[in-house]
């Protein structure tokens, strides 16, 4: 149908205008200040009021990079995810930590969410103590917030730790989606299956929306690994979750990741938000 995506077209392939994906050299103080000035309970926009659709202050080293224009108000949308409304592509990256890729010591994850055009929509940053990050490993629990151009906290992501092994079922893994904060739009919970990765996707009263299903040994050496997102009865297949392959040197010496999302254009705003919390469940 229409709707399917392109089996044959990968994030950042030259089919996506202007999206060049491939390599993903270190950013340095993309959004005007430092790490140590980032604080992930207010979100301060930094020096630079920046307005929507203009790029950052160019400097030294820093790419620059324009943010999508904001778009008009929806009736009954949860504010800041107007945007999802204009997509059918998230491109998501993770930010290199020079610390992590130096010593191996585990750091919160941010991520930039750009639109297929490049445009940064919104950014992700991991919040959860050191303990945690360095021993529980993709088994943590962590919470997720993402904000908008204006560091107005518009989702929140929420997962508590479990245990995915399929010796025990009775602890598979689930997420949470808030948007805003403290509003819950939709829900992700692992099935268990002996060898297969598959979710389900929820609305807010944990009713089944979509399926995913990934592949039988997602092992991510010299390839990507793409988790079809298809109807509840598995008949069609409506989006897609992929994780890129970044080349030896990255997959070796750091866990950075980019990711890449497909959905139909007209497919619900909740639904597009929580397959962006889809994305970082399946493939932590």
């Amino acid at each position: 149908g229409g709707n399917e995506p392109n089996p044959n077209l990968g994030y950042g392939n030259p089919g996506f205008p202007n999206a060049d994906y491939s390599g993903y050299a270190p950013q340095q103080n993309p959004y005007g200040f430092s790490p140590a000035e980032y604080q992930p309970a207010g979100y301060p926009p930094g020096p630079y009021q920046v307005q929507p659709g203009q790029a950052m202050p160019n400097q030294p080293g820093v790419p620059v990079t324009a943010w999508m224009p904001v778009p008009p108000a929806i009736p009954n949308c949860p504010p800041g995810l107007e945007y999802l409304s204009q997509i059918d592509q998230i491109l998501v990256h993770q930010q290199v930590e020079l610390l992590e890729a130096l010593t191996g010591f585990e750091t919160n994850n941010k991520y930039e969410i750009k639109n297929n055009m490049g445009q940064r929509v919104y950014f992700a940053a991991e919040e959860n103590d050191c303990c945690t990050r360095n021993y529980c490993g993709p088994s943590r629990p962590f919470t997720m917030t993402i904000v908008d151009n204006t560091g107005r906290e518009i989702m929140k992501i929420d997962r508590p730790c479990r245990c995915s092994a399929c010796c025990f079922p009775c602890c598979l893994q689930k997420l949470e989606v808030q948007a805003p904060p403290g509003t819950v739009v939709g829900y992700v919970v692992q099935n268990w299956h002996p060898y297969l990765p598959k979710f389900t996707i929820q609305n807010e009263r944990e009713q089944g929306v979509l399926k995913i299903r990934g592949p039988c040994i997602p092992c991510s050496c010299c390839t990507d690994i793409n988790f079809e997102v298809k109807s509840m009865d598995e008949s069609s297949v409506v989006g897609r979750i992929s994780k890129q392959w970044t080349g030896s040197v990255n997959e070796i010496f750091t866990d950075s990741d980019n990711f890449g999302i497909q959905f139909p254009m007209d497919l619900d705003i909740k639904t597009k938000a929580t397959m962006l919390g889809a994305c970082f469940l399946i493939v932590s």
